[in-house]
């Protein structure tokens, strides 16, 4: 006979947002024991270094555009976003305590803007709940042996040596490949892929790009942001993406929230052609008839650097970036100066290391699992946030979803132990 739910037992490998909220929707059902395991000394470690500047947590905007900012993923975190979506999520937050206020540019915070506070108020509830937590708890994959009196037989590396650990369910949280010293170092993937779960190759998402700058434009421009500047670029379906913001220009290239929020339409170009050429706006207030108008004034005795800055604000790092670009000859034909304020093609090579990037693309296809996020080939097994493959822009995006999933698979796991009790 199956055991009770309520005397059953389910792991939650990592402890990041995915992985806490599951054991939150695991933690209602009384008696069920929850133990989350992590390979690192504490929980939340990379939720709490994306805190460091202002703890974006969702977004304000209305529904439709939300979803689409998950793009070809939409229609699989649409239901996601239906159990849990952002009005849940800061309904959410009110109830733990924290306050939230939407900026100005729409994205919602917690009004201390920090995410330390929260989190700590998240685990004492999670433990006054009863769930156990594991630190230093590295999942190594399966303990081939087995054990017939639970399903799953899963192996940890600790500093005490390996361990076996046997549960009814496992919900699996391990992150993507970014940021792998906070403990997102998909050594899953292997793991995963021996027992036959389908995993589609992480490549580096919200991340910079690399562009072949001169010496002097990273000597003298690297760290420095270019804005306002409004970014075009063709994907790889012949879609025209226009988006304005903000951009930095780095040593190796671009980075930004403007480029992250296009990057994976940069990045399958440059996987598609081997390069991508972006046009830069670099005066997306003004239109080109004025630019024109602007540039092929007489200027008397004045530079066409010094006339720029004067007349249509154009100096800095945006002067270099046309110096750069630009032939002298180009620079000095006015008609082809002011096209190139408008539209200043810029190529980027490759995308920066998946190490570097803020989130990843890839991973455990939703083809491979049921709607509760089970994997079909492992009954029992359950998976969220960013293992899954999808990806989506910064701006509280990523972190709505990595709730709204880790809700899901924890109420598919009571679901499936549910199902399996023959007394419930």
């Amino acid at each position: 006979m199956s055991p009770s739910i309520d005397s059953a037992c389910v792991a939650v490998i990592g402890g990041g947002p995915a992985g806490l909220m599951a054991a939150e929707a695991l933690a209602q059902q009384h008696g069920l024991q929850v133990d989350v395991y992590d390979a690192m000394p504490s929980v939340g470690r990379k939720f709490l270094m994306a805190g460091k500047g202002g703890m974006n947590i969702t977004h304000s905007e209305p529904l439709e555009p939300f979803l689409g900012r998950y793009g070809p993923r939409r229609q699989q975190i649409t239901p996601l976003l239906d159990a849990f979506g952002p009005d849940a999520l800061r309904a959410w937050l009110h109830e733990l305590g924290v306050e939230t206020f939407v900026g100005s540019s729409g994205r919602v915070f917690p009004t201390d803007m920090k995410a330390a506070p929260m989190l700590r108020a998240w685990l004492h509830r999670l433990r006054e709940a009863g769930v156990r937590f594991h630190m230093r708890h590295k999942w190594i994959g399966w303990d081939e042996q087995g054990n017939s009196a639970a399903p799953h037989a899963l192996r940890f590396a600790t500093p005490d040596g390996a361990r076996t650990v046997t549960c009814d369910a496992v919900v699996f949280a391990l992150g993507g490949a970014s940021w792998p010293r906070l403990g997102s170092d998909a050594a899953w993937v292997p793991l995963m892929s021996a027992r036959e779960v389908p995993v589609t190759p992480l490549r580096p998402a919200n991340c910079g790009f690399d562009a072949d700058w001169s010496p002097y434009l990273r000597e003298r421009f690297a760290g420095q942001p270019v804005k306002p500047v409004a970014i075009a670029i063709t994907d790889i379906d012949k879609n025209v993406h226009n988006r304005q913001g903000e951009i930095l220009l780095t040593e190796t290239g671009l980075e930004g929230s403007l480029i992250y929020a296009l990057s994976a339409a940069i990045r399958e170009r440059i996987l598609a052609d081997g390069d991508v050429t972006i046009t830069l706006d670099l005066a997306p207030g003004l239109t080109l008839e004025r630019i024109v108008t602007e540039v092929t004034r007489p200027r008397g005795s004045r530079s066409m650097s010094s006339h720029l800055q004067g007349r249509i604000g154009i100096g800095g790092v945006k002067l270099a970036l046309l110096h750069e670009i630009l032939s002298k000859e180009a620079f000095a034909d006015t008609n082809h100066l002011a096209q190139a304020i408008k539209a200043l093609p810029v190529r980027l090579t490759r995308a920066r290391p998946i190490e570097e990037a803020i989130s990843t693309a890839g991973g455990i296809p939703f083809e491979a699992l049921d709607p509760q996020l089970m994997i079909e080939r492992l009954p029992g097994a359950f998976c969220a946030g960013e293992m899954l493959d999808w990806e989506a822009p910064t701006g509280g995006y990523l972190l709505t979803a990595c709730f709204a999933s880790g809700l899901v698979a924890g109420r598919g796991a009571l679901a499936y132990l549910a199902a399996r009790d023959v007394s419930v």
